[in-house]
């Protein structure tokens, strides 16, 4: 019967162990599952006959946490998480956030800031003569000198900071296994220099083959110009095959990064989701109102991994790569066979995906003898010509997990290319997407509709969502069916003046449209965009960026997005005044708020609460209406010799009039705002 890993000694003690192999430290609670990078690592070692024991979020003031298993005889793994901890812990504005899905009841303070640094710090003083390795997508990110945007200055390798033995950069599995066995054949750790997928430290640099030098720290530090070649000499060799070994010197120490490990096979990557996960968290949690992030993934399957999209702004490129790798068939329903008799289990499944769910191949066959291209990219700015198009593979697998008993729906929410689905010439899986795949809407990622911003961001033109939305509609409109599209936009990427944000706001307006939620630009390490932001040059061509920076100009950029927002007006006309776009304060139907009113510029009639109307009718109501205010106001003038008492009660009734015509204009502007329904309508 499978068991959770121990978490205590009484738990190695059931086991009959007396001394773990590997002690492995987590910034999330324990879920055996494996969509968590530390279940999926602790139970490869435990395949492997490696006695492994998890300690989960350790209170971090002290060290007596890290000693609760004893000092593991190979060495310590540590990860900050699924989620990088700063990403955990604070919004793109740097406020602090209130939750954490990873963490008992979704409570935050269960970890720290830099989880995997004051880990490795805690684990030495414990243990100062143990193997510390980092791993996860945190220290991945960071094992090179870096820009971070919590403190807004470029810091050192992680590997030195975290004063630790080896970084495992990218997915883990295999560098895992091969770090092992070098270990137990009692190889020092400072001698494991060969292991593909891994970054070290050394005071000789000849350990090395034939490496591309970087630029000196300190010259990053002096230089953004040459941060940003050091990036691209970074992004242009983490491939397999074509990479290079990479140095970057820094006063007393070399870091060496060994090119990224092979791709996994078809049968690798199903042997590491055929291992004996509980699927769930471990059962000390339950008092504590269990792990929020299980819910999402406990009944979801993962096909694939790897993304060729290459999106600037994603870290997919350095830490999963670029060649897609995918589970077989067999693997994936066997996992869907045992899911489906779980009592919790209500009849759907609630993603089968990856990074990018229509993806279930390499990019083009060239790839597995001659590597990813450096020179282009598969889908940006155009598909390229050996790009494989074909969705048969995907289609086949929905329809045979469609097919298994107590299975009423297969949702795909994981993200859709829709510039590679609107490029099959077959039509079959859009189709049965539509007709099967969602509920009600489907949300793609155009991020915005500039080109100038587009290109920064490595997504296509506009025309190729406004063809993928034609498309979307004409199919449901042929199935009668009612769904909706939901377009993830993004504001303040590099390369979005006022100027390109407005032109985004008018693309909604003529849509009809208002997105509920927007994600401003975050900054993490390891992507593209973010080297634009911190450098403002592009480091693919060298040129300046425009980048917005102040927290001010970044939420007028967002308000412009939301521009119907009460709260936001005052944003979006200074913006609008700002940018010289006084066209678009008025009436019309153009227009995206209405002018302040001269006389009191708090007043809601001509702020509109943010929101515009369309009906000229209710428009020609509203001005009638103010016209007899004034009449009313000029009869006053010709009655001032009237007697008081009759005065007095004209001007009551003046005021009654005039509340009366201002609710009528309030409700005659809501009746005119389309409600969420119409907004899918018009799309």
């Amino acid at each position: 019967m499978s068991k959770f890993l121990p978490i205590s000694k009484d738990d190695m003690r059931e086991r009959g162990w007396d001394q773990l192999d590997f002690v492995l430290v987590s910034g999330d609670a324990y879920v055996d599952h494996p969509s968590f990078g530390a279940a999926v690592i602790g139970r490869i070692l435990e395949n492997r006959g490696y006695k492994v024991g998890i300690i989960a979020q350790p209170p971090w003031q002290n060290n007596e946490g890290f000693k609760s298993l004893g000092k593991p005889r190979l060495g310590f793994l540590i990860t900050a998480g699924n989620i990088d901890s700063m990403v955990n812990h604070y919004t793109v504005s740097k406020k602090t956030r209130n939750d954490d899905l990873y963490s008992p009841g979704g409570k935050s303070g269960y970890r720290p800031d830099r989880a995997s640094l004051v880990y490795s710090h805690r684990v030495k003083e414990a243990y100062s003569d143990v193997p510390i390795i980092l791993g996860g997508i945190e220290a991945s990110l960071r094992r090179f000198a870096h820009y971070d945007y919590w403190t807004n200055k470029v810091r050192r390798s992680l590997l030195l900071d975290a004063k630790a033995d080896l970084i495992v950069y990218g997915m883990g599995e295999r560098q895992i296994i091969e770090i092992a066995e070098a270990l137990e054949s009692g190889l020092p750790v400072n001698e494991i220099t060969f292991v593909k997928g891994t970054v070290y430290k050394t005071k000789d640099k000849d350990r090395a083959y034939k490496p591309i030098m970087l630029p000196h720290y300190d010259e990053i530090l002096e230089s953004k110009k040459k941060y940003a070649e050091s990036f691209m000499l970074q992004y242009n060799n983490m491939d397999a095959i074509v990479g290079k070994p990479l140095i970057e010197p820094y006063n007393n120490f070399f870091v060496v990064q060994n090119p990224p490990h092979e791709p996994m096979s078809q049968s690798e990557l199903d042997n590491v989701y055929s291992l004996p996960y509980m699927r769930t968290y471990h059962p000390i949690y339950e008092s504590m109102g269990g792990i929020p992030a299980i819910k999402e993934v406990k009944f979801s399957l993962t096909s694939n991994r790897g993304c060729f999209g290459s999106c600037n702004f994603c870290a997919l490129t350095f830490h999963q790569g670029r060649v897609v790798q995918s589970r077989s068939h067999k693997s994936i329903i066997s996992e869907a066979e045992k899911m489906i008799w779980d009592p919790e289990f209500k009849g759907y499944i609630h993603d089968v995906g990856g990074p990018t769910a229509n993806f279930r191949d390499r990019a083009c066959d060239k790839q597995v003898k001659h590597g990813v291209c450096k020179d282009k990219l598969c889908l940006f700015p155009n598909p390229c010509s050996k790009l494989k198009i074909d969705h048969k593979d995907y289609l086949k697998l929905l329809r045979n997990l469609r097919k298994l008993p107590n299975v009423k729906k297969v949702f795909i929410r994981s993200g859709l290319r829709y510039d590679y689905l609107i490029h099959d010439k077959n039509d079959e899986f859009f189709k049965e997407l539509c007709k099967h795949h969602i509920s009600g809407q489907l949300k793609v990622a155009p991020e915005h509709i500039s080109e100038e911003v587009l290109n920064k961001m490595g997504k296509p033109k506009r025309e190729v969502y406004d063809k993928f939305v034609k498309k979307y509609k004409k199919i449901n409109e042929d199935l009668e069916m009612n769904q909706f599209l939901v377009p993830y936009l993004m504001s303040s990427h590099p390369g979005s003046t006022l100027k390109e944000a407005i032109e985004l706001a008018e693309y909604l307006r003529d849509l009809g449209y208002m997105p509920e939620q927007v994600q401003d630009f975050y900054p993490t390490p390891g992507t593209l965009s973010t080297c634009m932001y911190y450098t403002e040059l592009d480091p693919r061509t060298m040129e300046k960026v425009y980048v917005p920076k102040t927290p001010h100009e970044k939420a007028m950029q967002r308000a412009l997005i939301q521009y119907r927002k009460p709260q936001n007006y005052d944003l979006v006309y200074e913006a609008l005044i700002k940018a010289n776009r006084r066209d678009l304060i008025g009436f019309g139907k153009e227009c995206l708020i209405r002018p302040r009113k001269p006389s009191d510029s708090d007043d809601n009639n001509y702020r509109g609460k943010g929101k515009t109307t369309k009906d000229s009718s209710s428009s020609k109501s509203r001005n009638k209406k103010d016209n007899n205010v004034k009449d009313r106001s000029n009869n006053k003038k010709d009655d001032r010799n009237r007697d008081k008492s009759r005065d007095n009660k004209n001007k009551n009734s003046r005021s009654s009039a005039t509340t009366k015509g201002t609710n009528q204009r309030t409700d005659n502007k809501k009746s005119s705002v389309p409600n969420k329904s119409n907004k899918g309508k018009r799309r």
